[in-house]
């Protein structure tokens, strides 16, 4: 293949990538799905000033540069067949253990899904090119719940970077149990009713907020164009001191690690909040050179048919010194937020909707009735300023994620310890 870099540029890139998924799915007892891809590709990025070229070929041969990992999505050198029968099997055990556990079960969907990438990356910048090897191995567990003739549905999911096949049961069995819990949670929740209250977030699951309704206006091409709220505010004071925040794509086992970035770069862990300050944005080559700093190693792409853009990596906060139980004690009257699903933000202005899947009713200091279906409301950048205990609980949400952006899906990691907010608005089935 006869692909070189174009040393007439301001900077040239070839992006080689070998990627291999695999996907089984469980439903009702049979093998509903089963699939399996390899593709293959090399992206050519050429910039020139602010102008950017950008090609992608899919050859028959990798260049000689490019250096792949032996796939190997089984424990040991297990044949392939008996990797799929171990597999199924362990798809059906869940089915079981969601059967045994709960006899109101009526379907259990299950997923076991891989994905294993080599990427290579020469540039202009550089003499030899740089390798990363990527595993990411998702496992889903869906349960439908009857109970007096109602239906509901409970979801558990969780990213490993080793096949699940590798790890002890307690990790399905853990996965099932929040499933069957999620749905049981759901018979019992009641709506309460809205307003502006306080919401302590939970440990986990919460940072979902933290990435979509902060995270992203840090990226550097949103504060480059001005459309972020923080464009403006380098340096500045943003949130109450002893709060900081971080991206960090060297922290192992998560979703958003890696060793190099997609353009090459080291993994950093980027200090964006620092004791309340805004201290970074994360930066891809192309925003480092227009800033005048260096990459943070946040260029990231879906695919070699993609180009880079500014994106996170596990973006999570770090802890605290309140415990979760004095965070709760000092609630009068607010909701715990505890599971989230689908949500919609306006990076520009920082306003989030966030629809709470489960949590629970504070009163006088303690968790009371279980809540569901409300939505959460409120700024990004105003919720943040507005957090005023941070509890010494920091926990990474495990489950299964992708964020999306300029039309590019790519895996992420985030956490949060517990937080107290003091003011959003609850309730309301509107949108932003």
């Amino acid at each position: 293949m006869n692909i070189r870099l174009n040393k007439a540029c301001d900077f040239s890139e070839l992006y080689a990538e070998r990627t291999e998924t695999r996907s089984l799915e469980l439903t009702d007892g049979l093998v509903s799905q089963a699939t399996q891809t390899l593709i293959q590709g090399v992206g050519v990025r050429e910039l020139n000033g602010e102008s950017t070229r950008y090609t992608y070929y899919m050859p028959s041969q990798m260049p000689d540069w490019f250096r792949s990992t032996p796939v190997r999505l089984e424990a040991s050198a297990k044949s392939s067949s008996c990797g799929i029968g171990a597999e199924v099997d362990l798809l059906h055990k869940i089915e079981s253990m969601a059967h045994e556990v709960d006899a109101r079960v009526v379907k259990v969907r299950a997923v076991l899904a891989s994905t294993i990438t080599d990427v290579s990356i020469l540039n202009t910048l550089a003499d030899i090119p740089v390798h990363d090897h990527r595993e990411r191995h998702v496992l889903m567990v869906h349960t439908v719940l009857e109970q007096d003739g109602r239906h509901e549905m409970g979801y558990a999911s969780c990213s490993l970077a080793q096949p699940v096949t590798e790890y002890g049961d307690e990790v399905w069995q853990e996965l099932v149990s929040k499933a069957l819990g999620q749905a049981d949670h759901l018979f019992h929740a009641i709506t309460p009713e809205g307003g502006d209250m306080p919401v302590v977030m939970a440990a986990g699951a919460s940072g979902i907020l933290l990435h979509e309704a902060i995270g992203h206006a840090f990226e550097a091409d949103f504060n480059r164009q001005g459309t972020s709220i923080f464009s403006d505010k380098m340096g500045l004071q943003i949130c109450r001191p002893g709060i900081t925040i971080v991206d960090d794509a060297t922290r192992p086992l998560c979703a958003g690690t890696f060793a190099f970035d997609d353009e090459g770069v080291p993994a950093h862990c980027t200090h964006l909040v620092h004791d309340g300050k805004l201290e970074s944005y994360l930066h891809d080559r192309i925003s480092a050179k227009h800033y005048g700093v260096e990459p943070t190693g946040n260029g990231r792409r879906q695919s070699f048919r993609h180009a880079p853009v500014p994106r996170m990596t596990n973006t999570y906060m770090l802890p605290g010194e309140a415990s979760e139980e004095d965070i709760i004690r000092s609630v009068k009257r607010g909701i715990y937020a505890q599971s989230f699903t689908n949500g919609q933000v306006q990076i520009g202005a920082g306003d989030f909707t966030f629809f709470l899947k489960t949590g629970f009713l504070i009163e006088d200091g303690r968790l009371t009735a279980p809540i569901r279906d409300i939505n959460i409301i409120g700024n990004g950048p105003r919720a943040l300023a507005d957090i005023s205990m941070v509890g010494n609980n920091l926990m990474m949400d495990t489950s299964a994620g992708y964020c999306g952006k300029a039309g590019q899906q790519v895996p992420v990691g985030q956490g949060i310890p517990t937080v107290l907010v003091d003011r959003l608005t609850v309730g309301g089935m509107g949108s932003i």
